[in-house]
């Protein structure tokens, strides 16, 4: 299983990190081997949110040749033209490969933030999905419902298209559409579970089939897995009960059987078996003390995972 890193963008009760911490941060997670550095996006949130995109190509210098990606970022509230034109300038400054994650996201004050309508989010993220594609690809554009963008062709593109990938929490709908327009997957750690992840991956890979497209070269990561590994007890309770759950609106003990947060050995059978469900990549989100938490991840976690 591949591990790699998110930037931590929202302010969890330590503050907001600066732009010498992020490069830092990212420096740290190159150095001790992770093979991916996120970003997710928000124009608006209820914490402080450092803007996604800005952050992500802040950091490319610091990547040292991993992976960057967006995970996910909203070519509905964006502009499918717009976000396509920074991603392709991402991977022509980038050293390494890039990952355009899209979505529709799930809070309506990002769309109430530019004046669109939340109810047309799946119909206009459809429609950008596959507008963002072509730009990137240099394949000719048509117009649409939404975004008239017929002719459109950016310069400068990447010698190497990104992929783009399509976040979602595994609705059959989704799933079946994804497999028809997207280059990967991203998943949701807090918004599923190894075995909630087993049944979405069995069901995608069907998809796949009856699309004619290969389910093992498609490839999928878990994304936003909160993390915190601690030998105490009590304060992996603080941070599931008093920061996450209140923060993302779950149940602290449902939390707990999902995401990374408690001991190294806990940590590692989660992770194990999300990767006997198939899961080929998990993107971890340090919930405080981020270039530590990467430290001891590196040095208590990761070694017992399955290669």
């Amino acid at each position: 299983m591949d591990v790699g890193v998110h930037l931590p963008l929202a302010d969890l009760g330590q503050g907001l990190p600066g732009g010498a911490e992020l490069r830092a941060y990212t420096a740290t997670a190159a150095g001790l081997g992770f093979t991916t550095v996120s970003a997710n996006d928000h124009l608006v949130w209820h914490r402080p949110w450092l803007d996604g995109p800005t952050a992500l190509a802040s950091v490319a210098g610091s990547a040292a040749g991993m992976t960057l990606a967006t995970s996910i970022a909203l070519p509905a509230v964006r502009h499918p033209v717009v976000l396509a034109k920074a991603i392709a300038s991402l991977a022509v400054l980038s050293d390494g490969p890039v990952i355009a994650g899209l979505g529709p996201g799930s809070s309506p004050d990002d769309y109430r933030a530019v004046g669109v309508p939340f109810d047309e989010r799946w119909a206009r993220f459809d429609e950008g999905l596959r507008l963002v594609r072509a730009l990137l690809r240099g394949e000719p554009t048509s117009g649409g419902r939404y975004y008239p963008a017929e002719g459109i062709r950016l310069d400068p593109l990447p010698p190497t298209a990104p992929q783009v990938w399509f976040g979602s929490w595994g609705s059959d709908v989704r799933l079946r559409r994804m497999a028809a327009a997207a280059d990967g997957w991203f998943a949701s750690a807090y918004n599923t579970t190894p075995e909630g992840f087993a049944g979405a991956r069995t069901r995608l890979d069907e998809h796949l089939a009856a699309a004619g497209r290969d389910p093992a070269t498609f490839p999928d990561a878990v994304a936003t897995a909160w993390m915190y590994v601690t030998h105490d007890a009590d304060e992996a309770a603080h941070v599931l009960e008093r920061v996450l759950a209140p923060l993302l609106g779950r149940d602290p003990h449902g939390l707990a059987a999902q995401l990374p947060v408690g001991s190294p050995e806990h940590c590692i059978d989660l992770l194990a078996a999300y990767a006997a469900a198939g899961a080929q990549r998990i993107l971890l989100w340090p919930v405080h003390d981020p270039a530590r938490q990467l430290a001891l991840f590196a040095e208590e976690v990761r070694p017992s995972l399955p290669a």
